[in-house]
């Protein structure tokens, strides 16, 4: 039987802010009791709040300040000798990693949380550790090598009744899934984290399903308001709970079921919009998509085919550089979708 869901990263005196605590109200009474937490002397406190106070920051988008947070958090955590509290300090900074488009260190980062974890006895740190191994490479476009232990982390988490974990993972797999084409599987996990992460009290969980279940509508069935209902429906809860990153893949996300329907004048407003939020918050794989889906609307209002050309080189190699496989992919294909041919070094080809 599955759990409410519970913010483990919460920790110290913050254990009792739900998971669906707005993000600022985090940040605040992170930064309060973190304060007092230093005044007390208590390293392991300090580790503690500091770990919601860099999550809280992240989430924001406020990246020079988680990374500095989460640092002190494991300078804290080591002092004190708590492995389980390193481990927890160690998945932040590798989650920041991958947000900031940094893959490989975020591999590294993640992989020694997991091991930290496990050898501080914290099953949950080292269940969110190997978790964000599996999204990273699953973002990365490395289906094969993480689909095994997303479908683990799965099983692991209905097992202990953990309903965060679970929604997670369920979507994890729902996009491998879509992203390789088998939409109707796709779209009941979506469905079934959805309806997890409602009975869960997991808002932000149902906020990132419902997004999935917009995407597979549009692509499968050409349901162009239901999927643009759908995505208002989690705006209104990314909004509420301050979650800029995922408001801003919201946004893409909008502009993406837009263009698919021809409207594309609105796509590239909302395109532009969601560009703006993924820049603001440093956040270069977001910004690599949006521009992407900016190119391809531009290039349908008329754009010059050389430009719309120079613009997809210099994205592939960026993409190329960052390491993400699957994106580059959509790149190739956006050439023949648009009639272009590449006008220089992809960089990569």
């Amino acid at each position: 039987m599955q759990s409410k869901a519970l913010a483990p990263e919460y920790q110290g005196a913050l254990t009792k802010m739900s998971v669906n605590s707005s993000l600022t109200d985090v940040l605040a009474e992170g930064i309060r009791h973190l304060a007092a937490a230093e005044a007390s002397g208590s390293q392991a406190e300090v580790a503690r709040t500091g770990l919601a106070v860099a999550e809280a920051h992240r989430r924001l988008g406020h990246v020079a300040e988680a990374d500095l947070a989460w640092k002190a958090s494991y300078r804290a955590a080591r002092s004190a000798a708590d492995l389980g509290s390193m481990a927890w300090a160690l998945w932040s900074g590798g989650t920041l990693a991958r947000q900031r488009g940094a893959l490989r260190l975020a591999f590294r980062l993640l992989g020694l949380a997991a091991d930290m974890g496990e050898r501080g006895g914290d099953v949950v740190a080292r269940g969110y550790s190997l978790a964000g191994l599996a999204e990273t490479g699953r973002i990365q476009g490395d289906y094969g090598t993480v689909a095994a232990l997303h479908e683990q982390l799965l099983a692991e988490a209905r097992a202990r009744g953990e309903a965060r974990h679970t929604v997670w993972a369920l979507e994890g797999i729902a996009q491998i899934h879509r992203n390789t084409g088998s939409f109707d599987t796709a779209l009941e996990m979506f469905e079934e984290a959805a309806q997890l992460a409602r009975n869960a009290d997991d808002w932000r969980g149902r906020a990132w399903a419902l997004r999935g279940i917009a995407d597979i509508v549009s692509v499968r069935e050409g349901d162009t308001e239901r999927a643009l209902t759908l995505l208002s429906e989690a705006e209104s809860t990314c909004r509420e709970m301050k979650l800029s990153s995922a408001l801003a893949y919201n946004h893409k996300m909008r502009a993406n079921v837009l263009f698919r329907a021809g409207r594309y004048e609105e796509a590239r407003e909302v395109y532009e919009q969601a560009l703006a939020e993924f820049r603001e918050m440093s956040e270069p794989r977001g910004e690599a998509l949006a521009r992407l889906g900016l190119v391809k609307s531009r290039a349908r209002l008329g754009r010059d085919g050389h430009e719309t050309a120079a613009e997809l080189d210099e994205l592939r190699r960026t993409l190329n550089r960052i390491g993400l496989l699957n994106a580059r992919d959509m790149v190739d294909k956006a050439y023949a979708e648009l009639g272009v041919a590449p006008s220089g070094d992809g960089s990569g080809r």
